[in-house]
């Protein structure tokens, strides 16, 4: 994640309060749990399936598992970003379906491929995360009984919204996983560690490690600082950028550091013919 100002995240297994002061931030959200998301202050702008998307406070997005979408967390007029998430593990899909009625399940219904749902503010919606909102400001925690009954309540808010949500929230076939190489071209810029990279693109990180040792002979992180010193480079020869402002762009967070792993690669400093 990419963060330009004061935040806090607090998690309780499952639910998140997220809270950005004064300015905005910037990540790629991926889990590999279904998530819902609720605004209750700032604005949320998403790019996601070629679209852009505007959330404003008192609506919700759901976000498939598997998936990755761009988020732009936003203070607006002097209201700062809050969201509120809930996280929906496999375990708590399962142990929800098997509680259930299966006479009550809609049959003969297509998983669709969308991977963000906007959903229009409503007052189940509005009820359920109003009940969260004071623990942004508190320093008591819920229990785990509560958590678990607030989940519960976000599964049967889906279900009610749209009867979709059945198949998706139900489908416990492997996990998806996204290419390693198309989601380190598109995110080679951000901080990730290699956990969230492995979570990202579906994997465990023992799995990711495999796979990625099938398909290069350097290890993640010497890949990835490849890719930001090709970028730099490209940057620096055909555009007209200054090196203070491409080595941030392409990752670097240490401008020695940048000059030092630049002239490894390249045999010479990249201020040979640029200006800083």
């Amino acid at each position: 994640m990419e963060q330009t100002n004061q935040s806090g995240t607090i998690g309780y297994s499952g639910i998140f309060l997220s809270c950005f002061h004064d300015y905005n931030s910037k990540c790629v959200h991926a889990t590999p749990d279904h998530t819902l998301v609720y605004l209750y202050s700032g604005q949320q702008v998403v790019e996601h399936d070629g679209q852009q998307t505007i959330i404003h406070p008192g609506e919700c997005a759901f976000i498939r598992r598997d998936h990755r979408i761009l988020m732009y967390k936003n203070s607006v007029e002097g209201q700062q970003y809050k969201g509120i998430s809930l996280t929906f593990k496999r375990g708590v899909l399962r142990e929800f379906y098997n509680r259930m009625n299966k006479n009550e399940i809609p049959q003969n219904l297509e998983i669709p491929k969308d991977s963000f749902f906007r959903i229009e503010a409503r007052p189940d919606i509005a009820s359920l995360f109003q009940s969260l909102t004071p623990y942004f400001d508190s320093d008591v925690k819920p229990t785990e009984d509560i958590v678990n009954l607030k989940l519960q309540e976000g599964i049967y808010t889906l279900l009610n919204t749209n009867k979709i949500f059945y198949p998706i929230l139900f489908d416990f076939t492997s996990t998806w996983k996204v290419d390693i190489i198309d989601f380190l071209n598109e995110n080679y810029m951000y901080d990730l560690t290699m956990e969230e990279i492995a979570s990202y693109t579906g994997r465990s990180l023992a799995t990711f490690k495999r796979d990625f040792a099938k398909i290069s002979d350097v290890t993640p992180q010497k890949w990835l600082i490849n890719k930001r010193l090709q970028v730099a480079h490209e940057k620096l020869t055909n555009g007209n950028m200054k090196i203070s402002d491409v080595y941030v762009d392409v990752g670097f967070k240490n401008l020695s550091h940048f000059y030092a792993a630049y002239k490894k690669q390249f045999g010479y400093s990249p201020a040979g013919k640029h200006l800083t």
